[in-house]
C-alpha cells in the first residue's frame, strides 16, 4: 500500500535568534509561508523595497539544505553559482531546513566553504 504524503511539511528555520519549526501546507510558496509566520527573509532595508515575490530582485535569498531543483532563471543562476536561493521561487513540497542570512545587507553572499 502506498503511503500518502502529509498535508503539511516541516520547515526548520534558522534565524539570528535560533531555530524555529513551522508547519507549512504542502505546495505553499516559501517566501509567503515565512512572512505569514512572522519570519522575514528580508533585511530592514529591503523589507519595503523588493519585487513582491516575482523573482527579480534577489532580496529574499536564503540558504536551503538539500534544496529542490531551481525552475526560475534567476534561481537557476543562484543555484549554479552558490548564491542563496530565492525563497519566492521555492514551492514547499518536502520538509526543508532554511537558513536566513542575518549578515546580509541587501543581497546574500555566496555560501562559504564549510558553511
Amino acid at each position: 500500500m502506498k503511503q500518502s504524503r502529509p498535508a503539511t511539511q516541516r520547515v526548520r528555520v534558522r534565524t539570528a535568534e535560533g531555530w524555529r519549526t513551522l508547519a507549512v501546507p504542502r505546495g505553499s510558496n516559501l517566501r509567503r509561508a515565512l512572512l505569514e509566520a512572522g519570519v522575514s527573509p528580508y533585511t530592514a532595508l529591503t523589507r519595503r523595497a523588493n519585487c513582491g515575490g516575482r523573482g527579480l530582485c534577489a532580496t529574499c535569498g536564503v540558504h536551503i539544505d538539500s534544496a529542490p531543483s531551481a525552475e526560475h532563471w534567476h534561481d537557476k543562476l543562484a543555484q549554479r553559482f552558490g548564491y542563496p536561493r530565492l525563497s519566492c521561487q521555492i514551492t514547499v513540497e518536502n520538509d526543508l531546513t532554511v537558513r536566513l542570512l542575518p549578515e546580509k545587507w541587501i543581497w546574500g553572499q555566496r555560501r562559504r566553504p564549510g558553511s
